[in-house]
């Protein structure tokens, strides 16, 4: 008997060796990616911020626009929420934290009387909704690791046109900031409609004065309505590439939790087998002293 379990502990012990080793893979990979990740998003960030500072000019210099995408709703009868989040799991709390936000914003949306309309992007959240029942208007999927700004532009798209056609008369946006490596927070902001032009000149403190240095064709407005809809794609490319480093690094710190927790399994069980192999030795040589004795006996 004691042979038998000693050969079943040792299977377990090369199977959370096995195991050990993924986990210890993936945990590298991780740490690389989320690395590349970061430099992603800090890459991403001065045209974000150029973009903003000119929109902020325009409209401290009294530029006007009267982009669709300005539009304040009389009544919120539809909200879309854009939910963004991994396409595959062991990320620890990762997907469990956006699918959270997310049912929290549908329910509010339902207790105002609003409808809700789903866009998604990863899989993780389509599988989730999907399966609890919820009608979902778009999902996407693919992108998750490795945004690119065409995959933003795709996504910002369809949610303008929704937007603009007059489908959804509010859009939340939820993700997870990146703030360093061990915090990430699941965020919640308004995407559309954008704050009007006044609140964006006078929170972001732009400069009036900067416009006697340039000459615009057609128009100052011309060329702020045509900026908005860059604004959006760009707020949803940083959105997206923060998701992504959040999810790199929440898999990382999760593929080492497993890790360590695969190296106590293994010590505890190689305890308990020395301790089976320990008392399996006893017996036998008290059995070949017993038989020792029997023989002197005779």
């Amino acid at each position: 008997m004691p042979g038998a379990k000693e050969r079943v502990l040792k299977r377990r012990i090369a199977s959370v060796n096995s195991t050990k080793k993924i986990t210890r893979a993936m945990e590298l990979i991780a740490a690389t990616r989320v690395v590349k990740a970061m430099q992603r998003a800090n890459e991403a960030k001065p045209y974000a911020t150029q973009i903003t500072s000119v929109i902020e000019n325009l409209s401290a210099g009294g530029a006007a626009a009267s982009h669709p995408l300005l539009r304040e709703p009389e009544e919120v009868k539809r909200v879309g929420i854009v939910a963004i989040a991994g396409d595959r799991g062991l990320a620890g709390p990762y997907n469990a934290g956006v699918i959270r936000a997310a049912e929290r914003q549908l329910n509010a949306a339902r207790t105002e009387g609003a409808e809700y309309a789903l866009i998604l992007c990863g899989k993780k959240t389509n599988d989730y909704f999907t399966f609890q029942g919820y009608d979902i208007a778009s999902t996407y999927t693919g992108m998750s690791d490795s945004p690119t700004y065409e995959n933003a532009r795709e996504v910002a798209g369809e949610v303008m046109r929704m937007f603009t056609d007059g489908e959804i008369d509010r859009v939340e946006l939820i993700y997870t900031e990146f703030i360093s490596m061990g915090t990430q927070k699941v965020t919640v902001r308004r995407f559309l409609p954008l704050e009007s032009t006044d609140t964006v000149a006078a929170e972001g403190g732009g400069d009036s004065s900067a416009l006697a240095a340039f000459e615009f064709e057609p128009s100052a407005g011309g060329v702020l309505e045509s900026l908005l809809p860059r604004y959006v794609e760009a707020r949803l490319f940083g959105a997206m590439l923060e998701a992504a480093a959040s999810e790199h690094a929440n898999r990382q710190r999760a593929m080492k939790a497993a890790t360590d927790n695969a190296e106590e399994l293994k010590v505890k069980l190689s305890r308990e087998m020395n301790r089976v192999r320990q008392e399996a030795i006893t017996t036998e040589i008290m059995e070949i002293v017993s038989g020792a004795e029997a023989l002197g006996s005779d």
